[in-house]
């Protein structure tokens, strides 16, 4: 009894484990529902039998956490530096790590004229890094070419992967590749919109109707290992009573 009690009660200890891993995603999905560019994040729950020892296996729980890539809403802004993309693909980016990717086109100039992230990656072009005189007027049509007063002086690097599920998260709204094999292509199909942000893809009460089934779910973990824990205690108090 007190062995299948104890095993009963390592399977609640994972499931809010598991538990709390998903109120993680769904905070930092929630937190992000106004970050231009974002893609929430959703954990899956798998089930994984290993064994523990030569003669018994158990089941135990494994988490999955997947990528939403569908497009967010575009926003109109004005701001001629906004770009946002319809369709498929990723702005292609510099960071000290190495090369990223992003949906985020929130971009602004720094002071040498560079075309910058907020957080200060350097947009990509087909002929290297953007750099525009910031005194003139900067248009950007559909295809992504970038002009100052009619003269094109690049044009944005649109790219794309044979399967997005190969992309993770790199932090700060970033994304890379999860192998170095894994090659980019050009996206085809892409349209750039100038003046527009591609808004987060959260939606916000999916996101709260979810903290609240995570709410439940949790309390109802709380009592199942009570009611071990009290289980257990009465085993022990009885062991080595004599029947009278």
């Amino acid at each position: 009894m007190f062995i299948h009690n104890r095993l009963g009660m390592v399977e609640s200890v994972e499931t809010l484990i598991a538990q709390q891993q998903r109120l993680n995603q769904v905070s930092n999905n929630l937190a992000n529902a106004d970050t231009a560019g974002y893609k929430k994040e959703s954990v899956t729950f798998d089930e994984m039998l290993y064994n523990v020892t030569r003669n018994r296996q158990r089941v135990g729980k494994a988490l999955n956490i997947l990528t939403n890539q569908e497009q967010g809403v575009m926003e109109q802004t004005g701001n001629p530096l906004d770009v946002a993309i319809a369709g498929n693909g990723f702005f292609k980016v510099e960071t000290p790590q190495g090369i990223r990717y992003t949906r985020a086109g929130n971009f602004e100039l720094s002071a040498d004229g560079q075309l910058k992230m907020p957080n200060g990656a350097v947009v990509i072009g087909e002929n290297g890094p953007i750099v525009v005189d910031g005194t003139k007027k900067v248009t950007i049509d559909r295809a992504g070419r970038i002009s100052t007063d009619g003269q094109v002086v690049n044009r944005l690097s649109i790219v794309t992967f044979a399967d997005l599920r190969d992309l993770q998260k790199a932090g700060e709204n970033l994304f890379r590749p999860k192998d170095a094999a894994i090659e980019e292509q050009a996206a085809s199909g892409a349209e750039v919109k100038q003046g527009f942000i591609e808004k987060s893809n959260v939606n916000t009460i999916e996101e709260m109707t979810q903290l609240i089934d995570l709410h439940r779910a949790y309390e109802g973990q709380q009592k199942m290992i009570s009611a071990l824990d009290d289980i257990n205690n009465l085993a022990i108090s009885r062991v080595g009573i004599l029947p009278t």
